[in-house]
């Protein structure tokens, strides 16, 4: 792993040489007896292992993630307050020496920004997080089908990297999909999750340049009572029975396991990411009834229309005393539901975004959605295809752009990202 340097520029040292880390836990430690505290909360999604209790307001930017393991970050991390998605694309000139350097800089620059240290580059860090904390920051690494023709690694490409078919409803931006490299960025502080990103960027150099970027957002940690699964822009409670990682075959489904085509990602998985227009003014008009049916659930607590909670299963032949099914032939939550779709299970772990208000008064807002799965082709591709063909919702939603990424699995002490791949 790349060395690391002391901080020089005298606008971003701290007078005793304390890093971030270090700086937040003392000011943590004697802040603390002077709060008041209120309700204890945090806005998780059931995509992910949710401590045993509500968190609570004061630990927010304490809270730090580990960047090595068996699998990268970002993937099973809590949902976080605010995300940035970015790609880039490998420079002309620039191929698997570049590439690996590349990835040993931003996994160690990784690793430090997760710990709540400055980003030590060329002597000097910006200086934006200074006084905050790690506020759960992850940083997660994937490469995209070009990558391996820009690296000379096209044999070691594994399938699931094939392109994604077209769908009929499709309306995609090129400029705003695919690319070389793709970097999630989440954090529960806008300022950390800014700072990591412009770190990202700067850290990219000479070898690969931003193809497009996103930025993204969720309901706040402690902004509600409880834990609780997040709401999308149209007011949906939005990732209900994501598969959890208390399940027997969570990995099976979300992992990629040895003995793949490509052992180099064992322990990785494959990132869908598709930005999805919402057509506010069209769905707001709609009653709520209206609203109901074409989703399939109730919008005040996302439980089925065929009754229970959130976590209840839909009774999918259920009917009403009019004869007709409760929950619709073209709802959104029968047509995606695993059960209607041979099994197929993906995690989804979505950012909302808005990117403002155009003349005509019609707000740029909707999903940044993102879902994880072993095998995007018996995850993403099926599902779509059925949601494609008949989901009354589709009347709603655009999708935009799009992309698909191998995530390598996790690095170990001392490794990068990747590594596997761009050194066997």
């Amino acid at each position: 792993m790349a060395a690391q340097v002391s901080t020089t520029d005298p606008a971003d040292a701290v007078a005793d040489g304390v890093s971030r880390r270090r700086l937040l836990t003392a000011a943590g430690a004697a802040g603390a007896a002077g709060l008041t505290l209120g309700a204890a909360g945090g806005a998780m999604a059931h995509a992910a292992s949710a401590g045993p209790g509500p968190t609570a307001l004061s630990t927010v930017g304490s809270t730090e993630v580990a960047f090595h393991g068996d699998h990268q970050p970002g993937i099973t991390t809590p949902m976080q307050s605010h995300g940035h998605l970015v790609a880039f694309d490998l420079t002309a000139g620039a191929g698997r020496g570049q590439a690996a350097a590349l990835m040993r800089r931003w996994s160690a620059l990784a690793a430090e920004l997760m710990a709540g240290d400055t980003a030590e580059q060329a002597g000097r860090d910006t200086g934006i997080a200074l006084d905050a904390g790690p506020s759960s920051l992850t940083v997660t690494f994937g490469f995209g089908h070009g990558f391996f023709d820009r690296t000379g690694l096209v044999a070691r490409r594994p399938a699931g990297l094939d392109p994604l078919p077209a769908f009929s409803a499709d309306q995609l931006d090129p400029r705003r999909s695919h690319g070389d490299l793709w970097v999630q960025i989440g954090a529960d502080d806008a300022l950390v999750a800014f700072h990591a990103l412009r770190a990202v960027q700067r850290a990219a150099g000479s070898t690969a340049r931003v193809r497009w970027q996103m930025n993204g957002f969720n309901r706040a940690a402690g902004a509600t009572a409880r834990p609780m699964t997040t709401r999308n822009l149209m007011g949906q409670v939005d990732g209900t029975n994501n598969p959890k990682p208390a399940e027997a075959d969570f990995d099976r489904r979300i992992f990629v396991a040895a003995g793949s085509d490509q052992e180099w990602l064992t322990g990785g998985s494959y990132a869908v990411v598709r930005r999805i227009r919402m057509l506010l003014d069209g769905w707001e008009g709609l009653p709520l009834k209206k609203q109901e049916a074409i989703i399939g659930r109730r919008k005040s607590d996302g439980a089925p229309l065929t009754g229970g909670t959130e976590t209840t299963k839909l009774v999918l032949d259920a009917r009403g005393s009019d004869g007709k099914l409760v929950i619709p032939d073209n709802a959104h939550a029968r047509i995606s539901a695993p059960e209607q779709n041979g099994g197929a299970a993906m995690l989804r772990r979505p950012f909302s975004y808005h990117d403002g208000i155009g003349p005509d008064g019609v707000p740029d807002a909707g999903l940044l959605f993102i879902c994880w799965q072993a095998d995007p082709l018996r995850g993403f591709v099926p599902v779509q295809r059925k949601l494609d063909r008949g989901d009354a919702l589709s009347d709603f939603i655009r999708h935009e752009a799009s992309g698909l990424y191998a995530v390598p699995g996790g690095a170990g002490k001392g490794e990068y990202v990747g590594q596997r791949l761009l050194e066997s």
